[in-house]
């Protein structure tokens, strides 16, 4: 219970940044920053998880790094999302090793871990938002896919970098975060500039739009709800198919946004009781599936049961907005 509280309150927190840096005003107070003493505040808010689990964490701080301009709290909330998860990810007498030091005029920092690694093709997408390598880490630690996006904008909004390196599964990982020394850092006193820097976002497409999110996991209805309300939306969630019919009895949204993947009755069958309405009580709904599986046949799978759309998961916020913003414009027009 303990685990799920603490869980639920860093995804609040997270989709509060990225509700943020949506709407580009995730600003930073700006000071000279000692990362050697960011470095520590942020171990120790991790050392317990390292404790129960009996992982050693070895440390080089290079005192000598000197300071960078950044916002303090901001610089431990990186190190700390590179921290948690080495932790996270790492065995039972596993080691996770942090070392600050300067590589020519960039203070540098390493994270690495001999935990479960990074499988080589999932390595490109992984700061990217509402990413999880496999629906087994979700629901084995959680969370939405969100720390290490966050952890690169951050960065990047204090003119570094950050890479990561992996071996492949089973060979840990190496986070290395690169930032700029104080004299070069970038002085952030204009307004800040949005992440998601598109017309999309920013206007507001989905205003007037009524959507039924259908999934049987929670986190993915939360994130959904989240961005399509971001994008001004009203949402209505179900967690089953079942309660999916049940609103569609007593309303009509716009728009069906459907899991495939759900236990008793799946998306195809529940779309195809929907097509089986009546017109006028949601029987030409416009419906899109969201699945893991990206195949040719499985979208000829759902074009065939009735939606208009198939999405891969995870989905991007900007393809999910057009998809609908694309099918809102039809939804008042008979389905042929």
């Amino acid at each position: 219970m303990e685990r799920n509280a603490s869980l639920q309150t860093q995804l609040i927190g997270d989709l509060l940044d990225v509700s943020r840096i949506l709407q580009g005003k995730l600003s930073l107070n700006i000071a000279p920053v000692d990362l050697a003493m960011t470095v520590r505040a942020a171990m120790e808010t991790v050392h317990l998880a390292a404790q129960a689990k009996s992982i050693q964490i070895h440390t080089t701080l290079n005192e000598a790094t000197g300071k960078v301009s950044g916002d303090c709290a901001r610089l431990q909330q990186i190190i700390w999302n590179l921290l948690s998860n080495a932790v996270k990810f790492t065995p039972e007498g596993g080691r996770v090793e942090v070392r600050l030091e300067r590589i020519g005029t960039y203070a540098q920092i390493t994270v690495s871990d001999t935990g479960q690694g990074i499988n080589p093709d999932f390595l490109p997408y992984v700061f990217d938002y509402f990413r999880q390598a496999d629906g087994a880490t979700t629901r084995k630690f959680g969370g939405l896919g969100l720390g290490l996006a966050i952890v690169r904008h951050l960065t990047e909004l204090h003119g570094g970098t950050v890479t990561a390196r992996s071996l492949g599964e089973g060979q840990g990982a190496t986070f290395t975060l690169r930032l700029p020394p104080i004299e070069e850092s970038v002085a952030l006193d204009s307004e800040p500039t949005p992440y998601f820097a598109t017309d999309a976002v920013a206007t507001s497409p989905l205003v007037g739009v009524s959507i039924l999110v259908v999934d049987d996991d929670a986190d993915t209805r939360e994130y959904l709800s989240f961005v399509l309300e971001q994008a001004g939306a009203d949402t209505i969630c179900a967690a089953s198919a079942g309660e999916a019919l049940q609103v569609l009895a007593r309303s009509t949204p716009d728009i069906l946004l459907s899991d495939i993947g759900m236990p008793e009755m799946d998306g195809y069958a529940l779309m195809r009781r929907v097509r089986a309405m009546p017109l006028d009580r949601g029987g030409q709904i416009r419906a899109i599936a969201l699945t893991a599986y990206a195949g040719e046949m499985n979208q000829q799978q759902a074009l065939r049961a009735g939606f208009q759309l198939h999405l891969s998961k995870p989905v991007e916020p900007e393809k999910l907005i057009e998809a609908i913003s694309s099918l809102s414009c039809l939804s008042r027009a008979p389905l042929t």
